[in-house]
């Protein structure tokens, strides 16, 4: 029985459709994971950051920064800490990234340098969940004025989730504290409003604590990424539907590109209207559904729109075929998990949560940048640039 629930969940469900194919058209990547709170501290707090920053389109911050500090990066290896480092190396801070050894390469053996372009950042190599490590190998014994954390678990699976984004964490706030870091610039998601996973909990739980620390705070909240809206180009290009949750209006979001989600993160720094506040951000323009998605990019290409609905119930006949299959299988256990996740960004829009309706605004979600995702889109489609969705190609 477990194993027809896995080939049902795996298998095709439609005609030129696969459950990975459902999958990864509702899967965004982590940090999109990207209000009304159960750790009591969104009630407050992100209400009143939506009062006072207003959904108006702001510009990136000017370039370069009048107060060079030295700052400690964490999760440079991913996209987002790339683009934040180099939006720091911009604005004239001294740069160190904290990575983590390669697998199998010896701790001393620094990693291929991943901020190498960006004159004035150095790497170090660091196991975050180590203080001995952290005090040794990271901040030893040197004086740093800020974290800026963009370190997040790959997959969103809860060991790994309270692994990272949440112990992971507080491992370096202690350390942070012991050397006298003054501010934490932390890279959560807008998703923790509404908490239904354990990534999610995880979030809240160290955001919660970074506030009662007692240091400065920047608890950053995006929306969503472009390359979480990428998963279904490759499959558009190859003459295929593109799929629609529903009628395709059941979600909405304004996206926000790396460059400018990382001059955001990067002006909280030197902002002091972004310190002490949770900062929900998206991007410029008005928000946008997964059928207006799939319409710019038929026309991007040049083609009639196809479209296939597929009824939300799918996703839990595939949640429900992979935990039944997990039960034998901790591999499809996992995937499950993700069916979890995908099946959670295909019904809950990436805006401001407005805690007294229950009800997502879009009006009242704050913007930055100049980058559109049909921007994004447009330069896919003629070559210069390439989605990297990594972990969350889910299958």
């Amino acid at each position: 029985m477990g194993q027809g629930a896995s080939r049902a969940a795996e298998g095709t469900l439609l005609p030129g459709t696969t459950g990975r194919d459902l999958i990864a058209a509702a899967m965004p990547p982590r940090g999109a994971i990207d209000g009304g709170s159960v750790t009591g501290i969104d009630s407050a707090v992100p209400d009143q950051a939506c009062r006072d920053r207003p959904a108006a389109t702001a510009q990136p911050d000017a370039l370069p920064s009048k107060a060079r500090q030295r700052i400690c990066l964490l999760g440079a290896t991913g996209t987002i800490g790339r683009a934040t480092g180099g939006a720091l190396v911009r604005r004239g801070h001294d740069v160190v990234c904290f990575v983590r050894a390669r697998p199998g390469a010896p701790a001393s053996v620094a990693p291929p340098d991943p901020a190498g372009r960006w004159d004035g950042a150095s790497v170090r190599v660091v196991d975050v969940a180590d203080p001995q490590s952290l005090s040794r190998d990271g901040f030893a014994g040197e004086p740093f004025d800020a974290v800026v954390s963009c370190m997040a678990s790959r997959t969103g699976a809860p060991g790994d989730a309270w692994a990272i984004d949440h112990r992971a964490h507080l491992t370096v706030l202690d350390a942070a504290q012991r050397a006298g870091v003054a501010h934490f610039v932390l890279l959560s998601a807008i998703c923790v409003q509404k908490p239904l996973l354990a990534f999610q909990q995880a979030k809240l739980a160290f955001e919660a604590a970074l506030i009662e620390s007692g240091l400065r705070y920047s608890i950053v909240r995006p929306t969503a990424f472009f390359k979480s809206l990428s998963g279904q180009i490759e499959r558009v290009r190859q003459g295929k539907p593109f799929l629609l949750f529903g009628d395709g209006a059941l979600t909405a979001c304004t996206p926000i590109s790396d460059r400018d989600l990382a001059d955001y993160i990067a002006g909280c720094l030197e902002d002091e209207s972004r310190w002490n506040r949770v900062l929900p951000i998206g991007g410029p323009g008005e928000a946008i559904t997964p059928r207006q998605q799939g319409e710019a990019l038929f026309a991007l290409l040049g083609r009639p729109p196809r479209f296939r609905s597929v009824p939300v119930g799918l996703l839990d006949a595939i949640i429900a075929g992979l935990s039944l299959a997990g039960a034998l299988a901790p591999s499809l256990a996992a995937k499950a998990e993700l069916a979890r996740i995908g099946r959670y960004y295909a019904t809950e829009s990436m805006l401001v949560l407005n805690p007294q309706t229950g009800r997502y605004d879009a009006a009242a979600t704050p913007s930055t940048g100049t980058e559109t995702l049909f921007d994004f889109y447009r330069d896919v489609v003629n070559g210069s640039a390439a989605p990297d969705r990594g972990d969350h190609a889910v299958f």
